[in-house]
């Protein structure tokens, strides 16, 4: 007759590999033979771009333009060329076509990101507009918030908006141009822009 330990033993191991598997499926962990790759923790954005900024060379100048972070507005450095004479809208197409540039890898890192879509473009007042305005190929209004406050904030404060705190912009010829404020609010909540331009009289005055 054949010894019955051997036999004993195994059934013994293989019962408390059962009762080790059924314990950690009653905890809610469910056994496998295979390992589980729980992939990365996901990342946060920093909002802070790292490594060395450009350098102005001649014919270009380093300025803030305005892209979104965990909702917000916040400031990033580019390097722009400068218009010959100052002309505000030229600057205003300069500063418009950074807003459409993709986020470089660093910011892209950080967190950034940008709404503003790649068919907008800007150009000078219309006749009869106030001094300063600037007119989109669309009506303001019509673009996305976050968009909207990207292109308001990065203008007011520059040349592009005469250096005022508000940003005067209308659509295609034929609409009444707004001014538009970039304020801490806008800043903090972008969607809050759209729908509070405050109409302008032409420049006749009606």
């Amino acid at each position: 007759m054949r010894p019955l330990r051997p036999t004993i033993r195994t059934a013994a191991v293989a019962a408390g590999v059962f009762a080790l598997v059924t314990g950690l499926s009653g905890c809610g962990i469910r056994g496998t033979a295979v390992p589980v790759d729980a992939g990365s923790a996901p990342s946060r954005a920093t909002c802070v771009v790292h490594g060395p900024q450009a350098s102005a060379t001649p014919g270009s100048a380093t300025t803030s333009v305005q892209l979104l972070c965990t909702s917000l507005l916040l400031p990033v450095t580019r390097l722009v060329s400068v218009p010959e004479g100052g002309d505000p809208a030229a600057l205003a197409r300069a500063l418009l076509d950074e807003l459409k540039r993709p986020p470089s890898p660093a910011e892209d890192e950080a967190g950034f990101s940008t709404a503003v879509p790649q068919q907008l473009t800007v150009s000078g007042p219309a006749k009869g507009d106030p001094a300063g305005a600037l007119r989109l190929n669309m009506p303001p209004d019509d673009l996305a918030p976050l968009a909207l406050a990207q292109v308001v904030c990065t203008f007011a404060g520059t040349p592009a908006a005469d250096a005022r705190p508000t940003v005067i912009l209308g659509g295609p010829s034929g609409d009444r141009p707004k001014s538009y404020a970039c304020t801490d609010e806008t800043r903090t909540h972008p969607e809050t822009v759209q729908g509070n331009g405050s109409p302008l009289p032409s420049a006749d005055g009606r």
